[in-house]
């Protein structure tokens, strides 16, 4: 009895350790994440264009030559998104006084019903501001959204320099493990960088693609209704379907209020981008995205909202993007340490739980 009960307190002991560990890693994680995040951005695109490199090695092309032209290839498709984002803002900024025009007989329509003030001889801006500060909000935004693009660039600049070091890193990865650590020791971390490798690539590849189908039928059918800027809004479409559940749901109602704005007050229009949007997202996101993702990564799809939470806390947007293969990752070195085991098990879907019962 005494065995069994130092064995539970040395139990307790551990996972209240454990729990503390955590919330001063993630505290850590969130303090340096200008620095960990472009790291782990590179180290993931690493593990997915790692089998490329091999690939292009396979034609004889010499190795730094086969990184350079990955490396390329991901310039050129950042360089593409940000011209069309660009484009788009040039674009925007003579089409304002429309837009202004069309937010003005809503917000004046949404007075009557509301029974809120409202001074025609104001702009819309002038009266929203008299409704909730937006200046101070504007503002906030502005200032904001400039230190963003600039820190955008540099994490990009970062992410790119660390992607072309580990690249030429993992070609003697092996090598180093087997003279850095025993037979086993090397045999496990082995099989978990295997693993890591294994899933992450073919979750982010898989989802890269779909994500691609689903960005080109969302522009197409936004142009088709005549919605302005359909090509940006394929854009992000493509770049939140990396974010699961909540991301579709958000570009969804986001091109649903800009539609509003533009055909404001004829409903067909509204109505279709409201339904593309939603039907896209229904069919890829909920029937062809599973069928073709099948489970993967074992993650239970609380475990999936949960960890939306926790790393865009920690990371922000960023957080969010990268929070499935991240958990996969916790999950994937769980399962090889026998005292984690149950953590691993905790954090798998259904098909983990009935495999840990055979």
């Amino acid at each position: 009895m005494d065995r069994y009960h130092r064995f539970n307190v040395r139990r307790a002991i551990f996972f209240l350790l454990a729990t503390i560990t955590v919330i001063i890693g993630a505290a850590v994680l969130k303090i340096t994440a200008s620095v960990v995040l472009p790291f782990t951005i590179a180290l993931l695109l690493a593990i997915v264009t790692s089998p490329l490199v091999k690939f292009l090695e396979k034609f004889h092309i010499p190795r730094v030559i086969s990184v350079f032209m990955v490396l390329f290839f991901l310039i050129g498709v950042i360089w593409f998104m940000g011209m069309v984002i660009y484009k788009t803002g040039r674009t925007l900024i003579p089409l304002y006084p429309k837009y202004e025009a069309k937010l003005t007989e809503i917000y004046i329509f949404a007075a009557r019903f509301f029974e809120l003030p409202y001074d025609e001889h104001l702009s819309f801006i002038e009266n929203l501001w008299g409704q909730l500060g937006v200046r101070n909000r504007v503002r906030y935004m502005t200032l904001s959204f400039s230190n963003s693009f600039l820190g955008f660039l540099r994490d990009a600049l970062m992410v790119i320099i660390f992607l072309a070091f580990t690249l030429f890193e993992t070609s003697i990865f092996r090598e180093k493990l087997d003279r850095a650590f025993d037979g086993t020791s090397a045999i496990t971390i082995k099989k978990v960088a295997s693993d890591v490798m294994t899933q992450v690539t073919r979750y982010l590849s898989v989802k890269f693609v779909i994500s691609v189908f689903n960005g080109i039928i969302i522009g197409f059918g936004l142009r088709l209704v005549g919605l302005e800027f359909a090509a940006v809004w394929g854009v992000i479409q493509f770049v939140v379907n990396f974010i699961p559940t909540v991301g579709s749901i958000a570009v969804g109602l986001a091109a649903t209020a800009f539609a509003m704005i533009q055909f404001w007050p004829e409903p067909g229009p509204i109505l279709a981008v409201g339904l593309i949007m939603l039907l896209v997202n229904i069919i890829l996101g909920t029937i062809i995205d599973p069928k073709v993702m099948g489970d993967r990564l074992g993650l239970s799809p609380l475990v999936v909202l949960v960890s939306l939470l926790i790393w865009g806390y920690i990371w922000g947007f960023a957080g969010l993007i990268l929070a499935v293969p991240m958990t996969a990752i916790i999950k994937i070195v769980c399962e090889s340490i026998p005292v984690l085991e149950p953590i691993s098990i905790l954090l798998g879907g259904h098909k983990a739980v009935k495999a840990s019962k055979t």
